[in-house]
């Protein structure tokens, strides 16, 4: 008959074994919600004891919002990474739009509207959620600085811009449940068109460098 025994377990570092729980309860969080990720959930994921996940968060609050807070850093991260060079500003902005066009984005789109839910009720993930906003808008503002002093963008306040993009997208975002097919093409667009008539960036210019962006990725794709 099966072994009901647990498998051994291997002796990490600290440091590895905190990010191996964190990271599990990141995935779970994607893929069920962040009230989900308990002690319990997160050592059976990892094949351990409960009591070491408790070693490491003995508030089980910390753990849902460092779970949360990592998600969010990774998709900041390759939204809008934080080492890109200047003098890209545009093609840069058309990437990051290309990228919360897609299905992927829906999923962590799902993950914002729930930790935003919970915030209500739990102060360490509101605080969480309140650092995660902050790090959008100052990767966005930069961003669009960047494109001001490269001359491809034009706005006298680069915050005001930023602020209204995420509002646009935002509000895009809390139909992530909901089939993107039923949207028309105009609604679909409103967050690049907001983008171009912000920055004074000729209208469908955005729109091309997605298309072209896509087109090189199908291409890739193909020859992979």
């Amino acid at each position: 008959m099966p072994s009901s025994t647990r498998p051994k377990r291997v002796r990490k570092n600290p440091e590895a074994r905190r990010a191996e729980i964190v990271a599990a309860a990141a995935a779970i969080a994607l893929d069920e919600g962040l009230e989900c990720i308990t002690m319990r959930r997160v050592a059976d994921e990892l094949a351990v004891r409960p009591g070491l996940i408790s070693h490491y968060f003995p508030v089980a609050e910390d753990l849902v919002a460092e779970a949360f807070g990592v998600a969010a850093t990774a998709e900041l991260d390759e939204l809008i990474p934080a080492d890109r060079p200047e003098g890209e500003a545009l093609e840069d902005l058309a990437r990051f739009f290309l990228l919360t066009a897609g299905d992927r984005y829906d999923g962590m789109s799902r993950l914002w509207l729930n930790a935003r839910h919970l915030s209500r009720y739990r102060d360490r993930l509101r605080d969480r959620v309140d650092l995660q906003e902050a790090r959008w808008r100052e990767r966005l503002i930069q961003l669009i600085r960047d494109g001001v002093a490269a001359g491809v963008f034009r706005t006298e306040d680069p915050e005001v811009t930023a602020i209204q993009i995420l509002v646009v997208l935002d509000g895009l975002g809390v139909h992530a449940n909901a089939e993107r097919t039923d949207r028309p093409p105009a609604v679909a667009a409103m967050v690049v068109t907001t983008a171009e008539r912000e920055l004074a960036v000729p209208p469908g210019t955005l729109a091309e460098l997605m298309a072209a962006r896509r087109l090189r990725q199908e291409r890739g794709a193909a020859r992979d």
